[in-house]
């Protein structure tokens, strides 16, 4: 009596066991495949960014590359490249420092490099000429007939030949590119105390920042 009562109760629980058993994993198989939608599309969307973050730093990186060409008391002359915010002394380095009788003394090393920028570096007792010019021939200089005067680079005695400037201008000059830095246009020339627009008007077509 008992055991065919137990045989009743088996077959009555069978069916509704293996449709909650079937609900279970119905349920568990949807949740884990809709949880992992986001997951991809995640991934999706941190993939092209991170592949355009890497592209704009190579472009960049290509951008600040420069090239300098430096020249005599140098142990390995030749061209080198650098990045645009590094300076002379970078370029010296590159090439193995200077030979025994290299004359160093009208180097500025603290001076930032410029694509095209050659830096000769004479030896001791070696005449040269315009000391501005003869050192560091920037690109712009090089190839301008006309030669304009680079206020960033001309010693006193330079910025004296240009027009309305005589030795107490050229000083202030001077005095102004080492307390404020380099001159980023020739207007910033009007900043220099003693020079207003009359002087002004007379040199800009004969002055350079490049």
């Amino acid at each position: 009596m008992l055991q065919s009562l137990w045989q009743k109760y088996k077959k009555s629980m069978l069916i509704p066991s293996i449709l909650v058993i079937s609900g279970l994993l119905f349920y568990f198989y949807f949740s884990n495949s809709d949880s992992s939608h986001p997951q991809e599309e995640l991934i999706e969307t941190i993939q092209p960014i991170e592949e355009i973050n890497l592209i704009e730093s190579a472009e960049e990186a290509v951008q600040q590359q420069v090239f300098v060409d430096i020249k005599g008391a140098v142990m390995y002359p030749g061209v080198y490249e650098l990045q645009s915010d590094q300076r002379i002394i970078d370029a010296v380095q590159l090439a193995d420092g200077y030979m025994e009788n290299a004359d160093t003394q009208y180097v500025n090393h603290a001076q930032k490099v410029q694509d095209e920028m050659v830096i000769y570096i004479p030896i001791k007792g070696e005449q040269l000429g315009d000391v501005s010019t003869n050192l560091l021939m920037l690109p712009t200089e090089s190839q301008n007939k006309e030669q304009k005067i680079n206020i960033n680079l001309a010693d006193v005695e330079t910025l004296t030949t240009l027009p309305g400037i005589g030795p107490s201008k050229a000083q202030s000059i001077l005095s102004y590119r080492e307390e404020n830095g380099r001159f980023s246009t020739i207007d910033d020339l009007r900043n220099v105390s003693g020079i207003g627009d009359k002087t002004f008007e007379k040199l800009k077509d004969s002055i350079t920042v490049k």
